[in-house]
């Protein structure tokens, strides 16, 4: 969701040429698999389109992006791992810091709940990306 909410939003701005958007995750149980069908419902109930497919973070994503957006603490950690070992330019900043409403706070998991967990998670990660989009916008000048 995340993916495709920054990607809506930086097509909103007509900046799609300055950026290279992707997402994985720490594991790759799920590689190869859409967002799970809730998701994508949510997704596009508002409009939002999903591309991806899940695939797990690789040494080179962390000299090839400038930014990795965990959604939780454990993650954060593992990624601040794995960058120690692979080495790379990205900074790993947690998603929600972004988030004025949930500063610092994981993006819970909305996968064992109802369908309202994912129209939560959809508020904050929309605020979160739109928020990052614009912090970037304002670090990079543009």
């Amino acid at each position: 969701m995340a993916e495709g909410l920054f990607i809506h939003h930086v097509k909103q701005a007509g900046l799609e040429d300055q950026f290279h958007i992707d997402s994985s995750g720490t594991g790759g149980w799920h590689a190869g698999e859409r967002a799970d069908s809730r998701m994508l419902e949510t997704a596009q109930k508002h409009g939002v389109h999903l591309p991806s497919r899940a695939r797990k973070v690789r040494a080179s994503d962390f000299e090839e992006f400038d930014y990795i957006l965990p959604m939780d603490h454990s993650n954060k950690r593992d990624l601040e791992d794995l960058q120690r070992q692979y080495g790379g330019k990205a900074q790993v900043i947690l998603m929600r810091d972004f988030d004025e409403l949930g500063k610092g706070e994981a993006v819970p998991d909305p996968y064992y709940g109802g369908r309202q967990g994912f129209d939560h998670v959809y508020e904050m990660l929309d605020r979160s990306t739109a928020n990052f989009l614009d912090w970037v916008r304002r670090e990079n000048g543009f």
